[in-house]
């Protein structure tokens, strides 16, 4: 029993030279990483694709994505919400309509000292918004739906 397991401790260099020592038979491997460092890897995600995602038209189910923005161009018209990063999203099923409008801020507030005093004598402002037009449920009652 004990000449077996000598034979299984014995590696196969060991065996097929016999004048090798045992010594010999280890391997050593590097206690230092070969690869160099790298850093500064971010910059390679693709970009975030801003726009609007629906156009004048279309017919959206609530809840639908209209527009993404970094900043206000789009702004939130009937029947549609805002979220926290700007997405504008659909709150009723209905057609997307886009329009311009006439845009009065109210008095003393930023935009006025900001904006408006930069405009020359008689320039109007304009904001795009977005709306959804809902679809009109004719002959119906809304509570029997919901029964």
């Amino acid at each position: 029993m004990a000449a077996t397991a000598s034979f299984m401790l014995r590696s196969r260099a060991g065996l097929l030279v016999p004048g090798q020592s045992p010594l010999l038979d280890s391997v050593r491997f590097a206690s230092k990483k070969s690869g160099g460092s790298s850093k500064n890897l971010g910059g390679k995600s693709p970009g975030k694709r801003y726009g609007f995602k629906k156009q004048d038209g279309n017919f959206v189910h609530a809840g639908n994505i209209l527009a993404t923005q970094r900043l206000m161009r789009y702004h939130p018209g009937a029947h549609v919400g805002m979220g926290t990063n700007k997405t504008l999203f659909a709150l009723e099923d209905g057609y997307v309509r886009f329009t311009k409008e006439v845009y009065i801020p109210p008095p003393r507030s930023p935009e006025v000292t900001q904006i408006i005093t930069k405009l020359p004598k008689g320039a109007l402002l304009y904001k795009t918004f977005i709306s959804v037009v809902p679809v009109k449920q004719e002959g119906k009652f809304k509570l029997v739906d919901m029964v």
